[in-house]
C-alpha cells in the first residue's frame, strides 16, 4: 500500500514538473517579476532606475528571455545602461560581452569611458572594434540592441555595415540563440537615409535585413510603441526625445 502511495506521488510530481517546463522540457519564459533583484542591484546607477519605467526594462528582459547563467553580447552599448542589468541579471554564472564601435568612441569620448566603466564589472568583458567587423565570443544565448541598428546605416559608414554585423551575430549566436532588435520607428517605406536624418528605421527594413542572414522571426511587440510620435521628428529633437515610437523584435538562429 505504502508502495502505491509513494509511487502516486511520484506521478504527480512529475506531471506537476513537466507543466512547470513546458511542452518537450522547455523551460518557461521568465516573467517582468522575474528581474526584481536585478533591476535593484547595486550595479545600476540611480540614473539606471530613474529611466526603468519609461523604457520597461522588465519588460524588456522578459521579452529578450534574459536568465541567469546566460552568454549576452550587448551590441552597440551607448552608456552601458542595459549592459549592467544584464551583468545583475545573469549574476556570476553569465558572462556579458559589452561592444562599443570604435567608430562611437572616436567620435565621443564618453564612449570610451562608459565602456572602460562597464569592463571593470566582475561579469563583463568590454570590447572595442570597427562597427563592420563587431567582436563576439561563440555560442551566446543572446545578441541584444537597443536604439542603435539605424546606426549600422549611416551614410559614414561602410554600405555593407549591416550585412556583415548581421551575419557576425549569426554566427556567435548558439543554434537556438536569440537576437533582439529595438530601435525607433521610422515611416514606414523610409529610406536608408533616415538614420543620417532623424535616426530612425523602417521595422521593415530590419526584418528583411536579418532574416536574409538565416535567422527566423520569434516574437515582437508594441511596448514601446507611442501613437502619438509622427515618427518623422529627429529623435533628439525637443518635441519627442525620450517619447519615440519603437519597436521590438526578437529573432532566433534556427537549431
Amino acid at each position: 500500500m505504502r508502495r502505491s502511495v509513494i509511487l502516486v506521488a511520484l506521478a504527480a510530481f512529475t506531471l506537476s514538473s513537466a507543466a512547470c517546463m513546458g511542452a518537450a522540457g522547455v523551460e518557461a519564459p521568465p516573467t517582468p517579476d522575474s528581474y526584481v533583484a536585478a533591476l535593484a542591484d547595486p550595479v545600476r546607477t540611480a540614473d539606471d532606475r530613474a529611466r526603468d519605467e519609461a523604457r520597461h526594462t522588465a519588460e524588456t528582459l522578459a521579452f529578450a528571455q534574459v536568465r541567469p547563467g546566460q552568454t549576452i553580447a550587448d551590441m552597440i552599448i551607448g552608456g552601458g545602461y542595459f549592459t549592467r542589468v544584464f551583468s545583475a541579471a545573469v549574476g556570476p554564472r553569465g558572462r556579458v560581452t559589452a561592444w562599443q564601435p570604435a567608430e562611437f568612441i572616436a567620435f565621443q569620448a564618453s564612449y570610451g569611458d562608459a565602456l572602460t566603466a562597464v569592463d571593470a564589472l566582475a561579469n563583463v568583458d568590454g570590447v572595442r572594434s570597427p562597427i563592420a567587423a563587431p567582436v563576439f565570443p561563440a555560442g551566446l544565448d543572446l545578441v541584444f540592441t537597443a536604439q542603435n541598428y539605424h546606426d549600422l546605416h549611416l551614410n559614414v559608414m561602410p554600405p555593407d555595415t549591416a550585412t556583415r554585423v548581421n551575419a557576425a551575430v549569426f554566427r556567435a549566436l548558439k543554434p537556438g540563440g536569440l537576437y533582439v532588435v529595438i530601435d525607433h520607428h521610422a515611416v514606414a517605406g523610409a529610406p536608408r537615409t533616415a538614420a543620417d536624418t532623424v535616426h530612425r528605421i523602417d521595422i521593415e527594413r530590419v526584418k528583411r535585413e536579418v532574416l536574409a542572414a538565416g535567422f527566423v522571426l520569434d516574437g515582437e511587440s508594441d511596448l514601446l510603441t507611442h501613437a502619438d510620435d509622427p515618427r518623422t521628428a529627429s529623435v533628439f529633437d525637443a518635441s519627442i526625445r525620450g517619447r519615440t515610437s519603437q519597436f521590438m523584435l526578437r529573432f532566433r538562429k534556427p537549431a
